[in-house]
């Protein structure tokens, strides 16, 4: 079977998960927004420069099923192919991530099913970025149903280093001659150091921030 269940009853299954998917997309993008709101009103600062998410399509959704050795069917869709709801979320600083995985994984209703730390332990190739699966309810009229996202977290740095992997792996279909994979890594190390730089900096901003201003005679703390 080389393509999902397309007739009318495989469609309406299929136009119901992927509303389900759509939906669990809008739940945790809002309760990112939310977090990124709380966070510039109590500490005047946004950790999420901004967030992209995405539908894997039928046609990747196959072919992930067929690279495991499973039949292409909306059962084993749902249950081995994680990441066919996918939002990334791009911050400044490394700082961020790891402080917006907590902030999400302390949601009441979010259950975190696993987690994968590329940051810590990049991949051979140099990706780096912190990969969670959740699952969220979804509430419609007939009761709630939970659905799985991928939630990917990385800098700006980082996301820059990933996109052009994935066109250099699409261009050779993943055959990358020696040569570009030994550039590639390179440039993941110089990423690392611009991202430790960049941190270090701004803390060095904040701590500045925090000292203790004169203001009219008056000591005020920030």
């Amino acid at each position: 079977m080389d393509k999902l269940d397309y007739s009318p009853e495989g469609v309406d299954s299929w136009k119901t998960i992927i509303l389900l998917y759509n939906s669990a997309l809008k739940e945790v993008g809002t309760k990112l927004e939310i977090l990124n709101d709380e966070f510039q009103h109590v500490h005047q600062y946004n950790p999420i420069e901004h967030i992209k998410s995405r539908i894997k399509t039928p046609e990747s959704i196959v072919k992930k099923l067929k690279r495991r050795g499973y039949e292409s069917s909306i059962e084993n869709m749902v249950k081995y192919v994680n990441d066919i709801a996918g939002i990334r979320v791009i911050c400044s600083f490394t700082s961020d991530i790891y402080r917006i995985a907590d902030m999400l994984a302390k949601q009441s209703d979010i259950k975190v099913l696993s987690i994968k730390d590329y940051i810590r332990n990049p991949k051979e190739s140099g990706y780096k970025s912190y990969h969670m699966i959740v699952t969220v309810p979804i509430f419609l009229s007939d009761g709630s149903k939970e659905a799985k996202v991928e939630i990917q977290i990385r800098t700006v740095a980082m996301d820059f280093w990933a996109s052009l992997e994935h066109k250099i792996n699409y261009k050779y279909e993943g055959d990358v001659p020696e040569h570009i994979k030994r550039e590639l890594l390179e440039c993941a190390e110089m990423v690392s150091d611009l991202d430790a730089k960049m941190l270090s900096l701004n803390e060095e901003i904040k701590d500045g921030e925090e000292d203790e201003d004169v203001v009219g005679g008056l000591r005020l703390v920030r």
